[in-house]
């Protein structure tokens, strides 16, 4: 039924674990979560070449967040060969990215208050993986980005807490800025049904009052974005009518007159799309970290 709106198996082809000589290298863990009730919350860190050979060097990070119904693996099976070729034809410099496992939590605390993924995001995750790896503690070194559910928590994430990234990106971001009435609300002509594709964290049924208060909109609109560097895109064939959603929050964004990338493009809301531009997201936050020109 959400087809989609998930990225529910892995990005592109299966390609697992590069190992080849000169490669970055996948580290897969868990940390435990006071916040989230003793949960043990999988991640996967895609590592670059040179993370295992500088042990000086501290690294910028990309926390890149899955779509409903993926999971941690999200960049392992097939989008770490992209990355790494793009690493080796230099459109890229070396940052690490990770990737926490989320369930359908839309990276928010929950409407009941039983699972508070946005503080455990941002009150344990990230000092967690800044104690693991040797990556940056501050603003300039780090990032967020994702696709579907997870586009819709990088920018929210990212316009909430804009003290926290430097940059955000996002494909096909789940973005409904007035959530109608209805569980089976369907987003317009040809489009798919929106009712209960949102899993249980807006409520159930889904309270829109409380999607409105915590769509990325309400933060554009009253925080300072100005020093925050954004990208996002959408498929012109959005079968959830993101792309309405997405040319909302571009108008928005101009009214106030923050600067941002963004693009319409002929395509879906599916992996294809993803493997089309996941190259210009990661080239984006490469240049944004001062890695590339």
């Amino acid at each position: 039924m959400f087809g989609i709106l998930l990225l529910s198996v892995s990005l592109f082809a299966h390609a697992g674990v590069n190992t080849d000589k000169g490669a970055g290298r996948v580290e897969c863990a868990s940390v435990k979560s006071r916040i989230l009730t003793g949960a043990t919350v999988p991640f996967c860190a895609l590592l670059p070449p040179s993370y295992d050979t500088v042990k000086e060097k501290k690294f910028p990070v990309l926390y890149f967040l899955h779509g409903l119904g993926g999971n941690e693996q999200a960049l392992v099976e097939g989008g770490w060969n992209i990355i790494e070729e793009l690493e080796k034809r230099n459109k890229i410099g070396e940052f690490v990215i990770i990737t926490p496992r989320a369930g359908n939590t839309f990276y928010i605390n929950s409407k009941n208050g039983k699972v508070r993924y946005e503080d455990f995001f941002v009150d344990e995750f990230i000092p967690a993986m800044e104690k693991r790896f040797r990556i940056s503690n501050t603003r300039g070194g780090r990032a967020i980005s994702g696709a579907s559910m997870g586009g819709y928590g990088s920018l929210r994430l990212a316009f909430k807490h804009p003290h926290l990234f430097m940059a955000v990106s996002a494909h096909f971001p789940a973005l409904v800025e007035h959530m109608p009435n209805g569980a089976g609300l369907v987003a317009g002509s040809g489009r798919g049904s929106l009712g209960t594709a949102f899993g249980t964290a807006f409520g159930v049924p889904l309270d829109t009052d409380y999607w409105d208060a915590n769509t990325p909109f309400m933060f554009a609109r009253k925080n300072d974005l100005l020093d925050l560097k954004i990208h996002f895109d959408c498929g012109d064939q959005d079968i959830y009518g993101f792309d309405v959603g997405a040319a909302a929050l571009h108008k928005l964004l101009l009214s106030r007159k923050i600067h941002h990338e963004f693009g319409i493009y002929p395509g879906g809301h599916n992996i294809s799309f993803l493997a089309e531009h996941l190259p210009e997201s990661m080239e984006f936050h490469s240049k944004a970290f001062g890695l590339t020109k």
